[in-house]
């Protein structure tokens, strides 16, 4: 396997305390020598750690040379506060931008009501984002369908569709298990003619009761087979760690079959599980 020839990417999100700090600086350190093509850093939910967003996604472009993208919601901001947002960024040497609505504060499944002043779709954005600073702008997809979206697959790729006509240039997915998922939607961009990168999001699971509650919140289905495996072995964290790297090593295996050109790890905060699956592809 042509291993050089695939990017990686790594996503973090803002430690709450001088402890989780630490230990992000220790994954990322951990990380670093695989050369990502980039690092992503978070909001926290309702754009709650939008401070420490900036802050870290700051220092990470200061102190490494990793080109780092940060996330913007429009969750909590009005128009003036998200330009001056993205002023930060550009003074902070940051050039892309991952633009998402956000979930609202009551998480996913809670009413959407936009803030006064502010925004009510990505899409918009992702032309403030190219208007005020010049920023390359990536954007969601999700394999498993957007919860807003009600299984409609064709809606799904309307919007991205849309955004990248505004000029968002790649899309980083939602965490998935099943190849086919990702596949399903790569091809129908493609049959409307769309050429946006679709890079496909893995998150290698080392605790089943975080697993379950991430796909609650997100909407994404964890296939029943996955589910059963996990919940004989969820209180071995050796276990579900040795299990959740394998799962996601096949799961690299058959999206780099399909032809992809790059992987996005949800690593949270640790970097143990990711290097392993880097090892196993490399090895192969």
């Amino acid at each position: 396997m042509a291993i050089r020839e695939t990017k990686y990417s790594f996503e973090f999100f803002p430690p709450k305390d001088q402890a989780g700090e630490e230990r992000l600086w220790a994954a990322m350190s951990a990380l670093e020598p695989i050369a990502p093509d980039f690092i992503s850093v978070t909001y926290g939910a309702g754009g709650s750690t939008r401070d420490r967003t900036i802050r870290i996604t700051s220092q990470i472009t200061e102190r490494t040379s990793i080109p780092t993208v940060a996330h913007l919601t429009c969750v909590g901001s009005t128009r003036g506060e998200l330009i001056e947002i993205l002023q930060k960024y550009k003074e902070a040497g940051i050039r892309s931008i991952l633009a998402l609505r956000g979930d609202p504060a009551g998480g996913p499944s809670a009413p959407w009501v936009p803030t006064v002043g502010g925004f009510n779709h990505a899409d918009q954005l992702v032309e403030l984002a190219i208007e005020v600073g010049g920023f390359e702008v990536g954007v969601a997809a999700f394999p498993d369908g957007h919860p807003a979206s009600n299984g409609d697959l064709a809606k799904d790729v309307d919007v991205l569709i849309r955004k990248e006509s505004l000029g968002a240039t790649f899309a980083t997915t939602q965490f998935f298990f099943e190849a086919q998922s990702y596949q399903r939607l790569v091809e129908a961009l493609a049959a409307k003619g769309s050429n946006l990168p679709i890079i496909p999001g893995i998150l290698p699971v080392t605790n089943v009761k975080q697993l379950v509650r991430m796909s609650e919140l997100s909407g994404t289905p964890i296939p029943k087979k996955i589910l059963e495996k996990f919940s004989r072995i969820e209180d071995d964290h050796d276990a579900v760690q040795k299990l959740g790297i394998e799962i996601a090593t096949q799961l690299c295996e058959e999206l780099l079959e399909l032809g992809v050109t790059g992987l996005h790890f949800y690593t949270m905060n640790t970097s143990s599980a990711t290097l392993e699956i880097y090892r196993k592809l490399v090895t192969k």
